[in-house]
């Protein structure tokens, strides 16, 4: 029973998590190329409703992730624009942007609030899905999942083993030296706002058609771009820190909902909203971390060293400045 309940805890925990991977890793990329993008939160809220509408009024789901997609590509390209070629503030549209598509998702959605649509179901793996142990976890899940687990090697390898990440890395951290060397600077940071922007639409679709299925008010989305941002520093712009802050958070949310059968007498908003002073204690201790004196107080406890260490992240030196091409 035992093996059974952990087992039924790692699958939602990789399910839980899909839509966040989407997300996190396209913000990766973004903030990679030097760009921040702070209108995840609306940007996953609109899209979530695009493709909800879409779904239930075409019946196709490949249409539904499309049009998310496209979505997350037009906000982003504002963000881009705006900063990119107009030299405005990233941090400042950005959060404009993601009040604006909250409100704009919950204003056009509303007709379509509580309706019962279609749903990303479940594509167990022939033969995979046998396997004692990794079977159920691994290969009774959606497509969408998958995708996700896929999405953090390819992103891994791309950015560091090829050279289109090389070019992607160099711009994050010296766009006039990469200019310098021959890479149109802006043109990559475009290029890599727009991805972002893709990966996050995507995952509006997975919230609304798989994790979190339907559309109403609120949404079960609300506030996971907010959370996306932070698990990016959290991994420290790297995919596989990433990816396992990602899974970390979701797995504090399943132990959330499983302790408050446990422990009735304790209201059920302190487990609902515990992960996220959680997370934000992490990049409290993070930031710490990064302090000069740090490591010679935790000189005495290795462990703590080590996790220090672990946990340490340097964001690209140009993200969120402007960038005037010569």
């Amino acid at each position: 029973m035992m093996e059974l309940s952990f087992q039924v805890l790692m699958a939602g925990v990789l399910a839980g998590a899909a839509p966040l991977i989407l997300a996190t890793m396209g913000e990766t990329l973004t903030e990679k190329a030097g760009v921040i993008n702070l209108s995840l939160d609306g940007t996953i809220l609109l899209s979530a409703m695009t493709a909800f509408v879409v779904a239930y009024e075409s019946h196709s789901l490949i249409l539904a992730f499309l049009a998310a997609g496209l979505v997350g590509v037009m906000v982003a390209a504002v963000v881009a624009g705006a900063g990119i070629y107009l030299g405005q503030s990233q941090v400042a549209v950005g959060f404009v942007l993601t009040l604006m598509c909250r409100d704009l998702a919950y204003f056009l959605g509303n007709p379509y609030s509580r309706l019962q649509g279609p749903q990303v179901g479940l594509t167990p793996l022939p033969f995979l899905k046998d396997i004692p142990g990794l079977g159920p976890v691994l290969f009774q899940q959606s497509w969408i999942t998958y995708a996700s687990v896929a999405l953090i090697a390819a992103t891994w390898a791309f950015i560091y083993r090829t050279r289109w990440g090389l070019e992607l890395r160099a711009v994050g951290e010296h766009p006039h030296a990469a200019y310098a060397r021959g890479i149109n600077a802006r043109r990559v940071q475009l290029t890599y706002a727009l991805v972002g922007g893709f990966l996050v639409g995507l995952a509006g679709a997975a919230f609304s058609l798989c994790t979190k299925p339907g559309w109403g008010r609120p949404q079960g989305a609300e506030g996971m771009g907010w959370i996306a941002l932070a698990i990016v520093i959290f991994g420290g712009w790297e995919p596989v820190k990433v990816a396992l802050g990602t899974y970390l958070f979701a797995l504090l949310q399943i132990l959330g909902i499983s302790l408050q059968g446990v422990l009735p007498s304790v209201p059920t908003q302190v487990f609902q909203v515990a992960p996220f002073p959680l997370m934000i204690f992490t990049l409290v201790f993070m930031h710490l971390s990064q302090r000069p004196g740090a490591e010679r107080w935790a000189a005495g406890r290795p462990w703590l060293l080590r996790l220090m260490r672990l946990l340490r992240g340097t964001a690209p030196r140009a993200l969120g400045q402007p960038y005037r091409q010569e």
